[in-house]
């Protein structure tokens, strides 16, 4: 096994609005996958090389939360660029860059969705 995750769906309820909240922190399209009774968007991912994919959805039944799991988002070569894009967007940061010692540097913020969410980067 060379990740412990394949796939993550973080819930939305305003599928525009997250849209244009990930793109903007992570500067990359998130891209529409139209599917029945959902609206679900892909992050971009190396699925050639197996890499690690996920998606925002907007579907009945599915909430955001503050609590629960939290996802990592890849936080690029330095994670304070994407952190720094988190409020303009409409998010609110609830834990600034913080060192973790030799596995670099987590962050975590609120989304427009209400769901916690985080940044890893080594950098």
């Amino acid at each position: 096994m060379t990740n412990a995750i394949n796939w993550f769906e973080i819930p939305v309820k305003d599928y525009d609005r997250a849209k244009r909240f990930y793109s903007t922190i992570m500067g990359e399209d998130i891209v529409d996958l139209p599917m029945p009774n959902m609206k679900y968007g892909i992050f971009p991912y190396d699925i050639e090389n197996k890499g690690v994919g996920g998606a925002i959805v907007e579907m009945e039944g599915l909430n955001p939360s503050m609590e629960g799991s939290t996802v990592y988002l890849n936080g690029g070569d330095n994670l304070s660029l994407a952190l720094s894009k988190v409020e303009m967007a409409g998010g609110k940061i609830i834990m600034p860059k913080t060192e973790i010692g030799e596995n670099g540097f987590i962050a975590q913020f609120s989304d427009t969705e209400g769901n916690r969410v985080a940044l890893h980067s080594m950098s």
